[in-house]
């Protein structure tokens, strides 16, 4: 199953967010804030990124989605279906390497439960 590319496992719309942040629920460290909101119907996961232009210019923003999307790669098995994810990126990501970003990033999976 390929994460990377296919658009059905993207957040795009304002709205989709909006409900993830109003309904779902907060699990944070200092890199990064996850949403996640049930959607027992859905077979699948779908996220949603959230880089702030605070973060760096075009290219830096552009890198850390990158990152992130290939810990979503990775790690796609292990993380529970039948839920919406929207993943906040804060500062310190931006001065990240890939392999810190992706011990971050799991380190907030396993706190928020979502992972297998």
């Amino acid at each position: 199953m390929d994460l990377g590319i296919k658009k059905k496992y993207r957040i795009k719309k304002n709205d989709e967010f909006q409900k993830v942040f109003q309904n779902g629920r907060s699990t944070a460290n200092r890199q990064f804030v996850i949403y996640v909101l049930d959607k027992p119907e859905q077979p699948y996961f779908r996220v949603g990124l959230s880089v702030s232009k605070k973060l760096g210019k075009a290219v830096v923003r552009n890198r850390i989605k990158r990152y992130i999307r290939q810990v979503f790669l990775e790690t796609g098995e292990q993380i529970v279906p039948g839920k919406d994810y929207v993943i906040i990126a804060r500062r310190p990501v931006s001065d990240m390497g890939y392999a810190e970003v992706k011990k971050s990033l799991i380190h907030v999976f396993r706190k928020a439960g979502i992972m297998k």
